[in-house]
């Protein structure tokens, strides 16, 4: 996939990761498995919510030592099996503008995620895309590249340990 990059609004991670692609996909669309992984631990999902379609729900609540119970709900735009999963935190479920008091307002963005099938490995992109490069630069400054280089690596534990067949 060609994935035109704007350095001053796309943060971008990317890795080859040795689990196949099909469980990488599980990992990132149901929520019993996105649970395990999806924050840097100590911090974790306490709910999560995916309607795996356009249009659909993809939420995943935080909380964590020093941050309280943070409700995150975004909508997905494209879901293609074992290939793209992409979501944005500025529409809610059936594509409706966030207007909600519990989401973070100064972190929109939209996230993608592709994977390519390379034998029993994956190559892996994260992309944030956003509108601005304040909320870029801010995104940068919360640790994006640490962040989720460590979500990633709990991803794969969780796959090389059973946890996500």
């Amino acid at each position: 996939m060609n994935i035109e990059i704007n350095p001053k609004l796309d943060l971008v991670l990317q890795r080859i990761v040795d689990v196949p692609v099909s469980f990488v996909w599980k990992a990132w669309t149901e929520p019993e498995h996105i649970v395990k992984w999806f924050c840097p631990r100590p911090y974790e999902v306490y709910n999560c919510k995916v309607d795996l379609k356009p249009g659909g729900i993809f939420r995943t609540d935080m909380k964590g030592p020093d941050m309280p119970e943070t409700p995150c709900a975004g909508c997905i735009l494209e879901a293609v099996p074992n290939k793209k999963f992409v979501w944005t935190s500025a529409l809610g479920p059936g594509y409706r503008p966030i207007h909600n008091p519990e989401n973070p307002p100064d972190l929109l963005f939209t996230g993608m995620i592709l994977l390519e099938a390379l034998g029993e490995k994956t190559k892996y992109t994260a992309i944030a895309r956003h509108g601005d490069e304040a909320t870029s630069q801010k995104h940068a400054a919360m640790g994006f590249e640490d962040g989720w280089a460590t979500c990633l690596d709990q991803l794969v534990e969780e796959i090389k340990k059973g946890a996500i067949t």
